[in-house]
């Protein structure tokens, strides 16, 4: 199935969030761990922006993403401000206190959250902690392992099981945007989430994401 994706907007304020309307996929991680190219992957264009510098990401933003013969958006993909570069972390921080924590804890739209890790790298503590966050505040998350195309079979194998072991039950999606490694998997997850959230605002309503997607 062939996907439609559109920019929507930008926000660095809680006031700029659009109004709260689709089911929203949020994609979270540290600096340079790849959103933006997971993102473009999924959808199959440039669709995010990626940066030479990390981190320069200042503010939420929200692509809308919709089936070829759809004729208007099914959910939104949100790609949050990236954490944990040194050179502004303090900066990121404040950021994440206006406007990011606002939106994980009480976006009533937010479905699903994916905490994006380098697979290459041993677990982080921001990671970990952003984990706990989610789950404190009762956020549905998933971790995606990025670029694992870098790594030999073996070595992936004994990386996604540490990364098991670092974050117990919580399921664990091996990716690569540029091999396409775990792509239907995670559309699988996404599909999932997106029906789950639908179902449980409307028990009668109808699924929009029946069928395979990407």
């Amino acid at each position: 199935m062939r996907i439609l994706s559109r920019y929507m907007l930008s926000a660095g304020d809680v006031a700029h969030f659009p109004a709260p309307s689709l089911p929203e996929i949020a994609f979270l991680g540290r600096s340079n761990v790849g959103k933006s190219s997971v993102i473009n992957s999924l959808v199959d264009k440039k669709l995010a922006r990626t940066s030479n510098t990390p981190g320069r990401t200042r503010a939420i933003n929200f692509y809308e993403i919709r089936r070829a013969g759809q004729p208007k958006p099914e959910f939104l993909f949100t790609d949050l401000p990236g954490y944990g570069y040194a050179k502004i972390s303090r900066e990121i921080s404040q950021d994440w206190a206006l406007f990011v924590d606002p939106y994980l804890q009480e976006r009533a739209t937010l479905a699903f959250c994916f905490a994006l890790v380098d697979a290459n790298i041993p677990a982080q503590e921001s990671d970990r902690q952003l984990l706990e966050f989610l789950s404190s505040r009762g956020r549905p998350h998933a971790v995606i392992a990025t670029k694992c195309d870098r790594m030999s079979g073996n070595d992936l194998t004994r990386a996604l099981r540490n990364l098991g072991e670092e974050y117990p039950g919580v399921t664990i999606l091996p990716f690569s945007s540029k091999t396409g490694i775990g792509k239907e998997a995670l559309w699988a997850q996404i599909r999932t989430a997106v029906e789950n959230f639908l179902v449980s605002r409307n028990p009668r309503v109808d699924l929009p994401l029946q069928g395979e997607v990407g």
